[in-house]
């Protein structure tokens, strides 16, 4: 409002300079053409005192505070009358435009040039309009003819103007604005009823996968698990039975037993890793303790480090971070070939962080959002929820570089 308001205040004192100058073209034309032309005798091309009291007489009816000064010239550049009669008789090289004017019949307006020698006695009068335009003598013979203007006559002029657009201008431009108010609270209010469902859809969508998860775990645990149990219990029995009949098939059926615990086994890690049961009990911090404490237990060295998390996260910041450190953890695994990797997690109560960095071979990551085949899906995905929770996740990494993941997401 406030741009639009000084642009129509410069467009207006413009137009109405434009104007002002306007009306002094006309003014003088009226002058010049109208009044002095017709008692313009032909002695004044010379400046005989009888032609040149005959225009004076004209001019000092016409003249008003605004006229400052007024000047005719022969063709030659001889001042042959002015209302200043130190000037006359005294010769000046003609300009350009001035020259054109008399020669073309053109009337000209432009701001006085008060340095040039024939301006010198309205050097004290401030900023000057000048005006000329060519009269006739009876013989036909051109003079110029210039008249002067104050120029705040111009410039008051654009006030004048703008001051009567002013009220009109101002108050369509407040009226403007008060119709606006309302439409920009309705569409702030629409905005965050959007973003809250946005969140809550999340939300939603989070639990929904918790509770698959904590189902699928569960099915597993009292399914598959314990069927395996069974199987592992009846081999173990199975080859104390044949031990003394059947060293051999003994054998086999230990080495079986041993293989269905370690299946085991491995089914209740990732049990934990499916749904971790401590991350909503104890806090992210426990919770990924033991997902590097499995990561230790895969060849690679795991560490971690923790800042401002005595209080607990959010259960949806908690899920999102402890996701983008499984999907971390589990590409430093697959993919890096990695020795060791630096989990650091932080809460400064605006929003949570978590970096993960590795010293394996690193990877282009240009090519990462057409490479899903080999693991790196998860990455994508996990975009997508830190963006719909106001968070972001980023991955940078070079060959041979290693990779740092960082993920952040705000805390209320």
């Amino acid at each position: 409002m406030v741009l639009v308001g000084v642009t129509t205040a410069v467009a207006s004192r413009r137009i109405g300079e434009r104007e002002a100058i306007v009306d002094a073209r006309t003014t003088t034309l009226v002058i010049a053409q109208g009044l002095v032309e017709p008692h313009v005798q032909n002695g004044l091309l010379t400046g005989q005192p009888a032609a040149v009291q005959q225009v004076r007489q004209v001019i000092g009816d016409v003249s008003n505070r605004s006229l400052r000064r007024v000047k005719i010239w022969n063709a030659s550049g001889t001042i042959v009358y002015s209302d200043e009669p130190r000037l006359e008789g005294s010769k000046y090289t003609l300009g350009k435009d001035e020259l054109a004017a008399l020669q073309q019949g053109r009337i000209e307006a432009d701001v006085s040039d008060l340095s040039r020698p024939e301006n010198r006695y309205e050097r004290g009068s401030g900023k000057l309009l000048e005006v000329y335009l060519p009269i006739r003598t009876p013989s036909g013979k051109r003079l110029l003819f210039e008249a002067y203007y104050d120029y705040a006559g111009v410039t008051a002029s654009g006030r004048r103007i703008w001051r009567s657009f002013a009220p009109v201008s101002l108050g369509a431009l407040i009226a403007l604005e008060l119709v606006q108010i309302p439409l920009a609270w309705s569409l702030a209010r629409r905005l965050r009823q959007r973003q809250r469902e946005r969140e809550g859809l999340l939300r939603q969508a989070l639990e929904a996968s918790d509770i698959e998860r904590r189902r699928i775990a569960a099915d597993l645990h009292d399914g598959v698990v314990q069927d395996l149990a069974g199987v592992a219990y009846e081999l173990a029995g199975a080859a104390r039975r044949e031990e003394a009949t059947a060293p051999t098939t003994a054998e086999l059926l230990d080495a079986s037993a041993a293989e269905v615990r370690e299946t085991i086994k491995a089914l209740r890690s990732l049990l934990v890793e499916i749904y971790p049961p401590n991350l909503f009990e104890e806090g992210l911090e426990a919770a990924l303790t033991d997902l590097l404490a499995r990561t230790n237990g895969r060849g690679m060295r795991a560490s971690l480090a923790s800042d401002g998390l005595s209080e607990p996260l959010p259960p949806l910041v908690a899920g999102l971070l402890y996701r983008a450190a499984q999907e971390g953890l589990r590409n430093a695994l697959s993919h890096a070939d990695a020795e060791a990797v630096t989990v650091r997690v932080a809460n400064d109560d605006v929003q949570a962080t978590l970096d993960i960095e590795d010293n394996g071979v690193g990877f282009d990551t240009s090519a990462l959002r057409d490479n899903t085949s080999n693991g790196h899906f998860g990455l994508i995905g996990l975009r997508a929820l830190f963006a719909d929770a106001g968070g972001v996740l980023t991955v940078t990494s070079e060959p041979g570089q290693g990779t740092h993941m960082h993920a952040e997401v705000p805390v209320q």
